[in-house]
């Protein structure tokens, strides 16, 4: 039976989130994973449906269940935490510019059982060299194998623990915003839940390879916050 439900929200970025696919496929814990397709293009769609069956992940076409833009993650939100609390198992999210370890998910659950009050627990992200990188650059002179934070989490590769995903509905997510880390690592917070941060278990992080144009933020930032907030895209 599987320990786990992993989910994935994609936007293209194709080759990455094959990797993802295929280190979760590897875990020493078997899970459920769940690929959710937001609106990416025919290629990526195509590349999709061919691998899914040899890699051994669940796909979910956004476009067959709504005509909202991109990005969805409010509803991938909902949908995953329905299941999760229908299958009584945690919810994984592990973005599509993750690679994970075989004993990552391993690692997260074993820190997740210490107490009935674990609420978030995420792996710390680092680069090919293993230097802790973004988003975690707040980390990066921790000794400590874990700790515990007040912070706000990633949900590069974060485990809700099913205790927090009965206590706090994602129906009640703003609508106007396009992601929701900060807001629901505040939230596990407010309701009495400990998140936590495991120094000891890093997964690589290749930023924003899963939405390319936000590499402008480094590249050219005049341009990059024209987008922002001109498009309004990006919303925290």
């Amino acid at each position: 039976m599987p320990e786990v439900l992993v989910i994935t929200p994609v936007k293209n970025s194709v080759e990455t989130t094959l990797d993802t696919s295929k280190a979760i496929r590897n875990s020493s814990v078997k899970v459920t994973h769940v690929i959710f397709n937001d609106f990416s293009t025919e290629e990526t769609k195509a590349v999709l449906e061919k691998n899914k069956a040899e890699i051994g992940y669940e796909l979910i076409h956004l476009e067959d269940i709504t005509d909202h833009p991109s990005p969805n993650y409010k509803m991938v939100l909902q949908i995953a935490q329905k299941r999760a609390l229908e299958e009584k198992l945690p919810l994984l999210v592990v973005e599509s510019d993750v690679v994970i370890h075989p004993d990552t998910i391993e690692k997260l659950l074993q820190a997740m059982k210490k107490d009935d009050k674990s609420g978030l627990v995420g792996s710390v992200t680092v680069d090919d060299k293993g230097e802790v990188n973004f988003p975690y650059l707040k980390f990066k002179g921790v000794k400590e194998p874990e700790i515990l934070t007040n912070r706000s989490l990633s949900f590069c590769c974060t485990l809700f623990s099913p205790e927090f995903l009965e206590s706090y509905s994602f129906t009640g997510l703003d609508e106007a915003k396009d992601w929701y880390d900060t807001f629901i690592s505040k939230k596990a917070i407010e309701l009495g839940f400990q998140n936590r941060v495991l120094m000891n278990a890093p997964v690589w992080h290749r930023p924003h390879a899963s939405r390319p144009w936000k590499q402008l933020k480094y590249t050219n930032p005049l341009k990059y916050y024209f987008l922002k907030f001109w498009k309004g895209w990006d919303k925290i």
